[in-house]
């Protein structure tokens, strides 16, 4: 199990979270590439190590255990993963067709 970072953080993308997690699993945080274009963070799934401390840092509740994501949000789970699998643009495409779905 992993923590996904989910709808709320659209357009807010607070780094608080990526501050405190000790692993650095939060992308991209501000000062990284891409960090001005993208639509909100992500956690690499493969690197997170369920510490909760994202959880707390948020300031949206964005944050949240994959067992926790409620069913509007549960593409947050694919959209978290393909950013790094897949990369940036894919991650990034993902969730602009989300939001063009939801409109």
């Amino acid at each position: 199990m992993a923590y996904v970072i989910t709808e709320p953080c659209i357009g807010t993308k607070d780094t608080a979270c990526a501050d405190v997690c000790p692993v650095d699993c939060i992308h991209p945080a501000k000062g990284e590439d891409g960090f001005p274009q993208s639509t909100m963070l992500y956690i690499d799934p493969a690197e997170c190590i369920d510490c909760d401390a994202c959880v707390e840092a948020c300031p949206v509740d964005a944050t949240m255990s994959e067992d926790d994501v409620p069913e509007q949000w549960e593409i947050f789970k694919e959209i978290n993963r393909v950013y790094y699998t897949e990369g940036v643009e894919a991650g990034e495409k993902m969730v602009q067709d989300y939001l063009k779905a939801k409109a």
